[in-house]
């Protein structure tokens, strides 16, 4: 039987609006992690996004 790793992105907007990602991948317990840092530093939008690896995720972009 062979493993499957996924590895996820994150992606959110900071406290100043600005928009950001990741430049590392996670696992799926380290994102989920990341993710609840993020959100007790006041960020929003926060979205894990599963990558492939090499791939880079890419902040989102917002309406001005």
């Amino acid at each position: 039987m062979a493993i499957t790793m996924t590895s996820y992105g994150i992606r959110w907007t900071g406290p100043g609006g600005v928009p950001r990602a990741a430049g590392v991948s996670y696992d799926k317990a380290s994102a989920e992690d990341r993710k609840m840092r993020l959100t007790a530093e006041k960020c929003r939008d926060i979205e894990i996004v599963p990558v492939k690896p090499g791939d880079r995720l890419q902040p989102a972009l917002t309406a001005a």
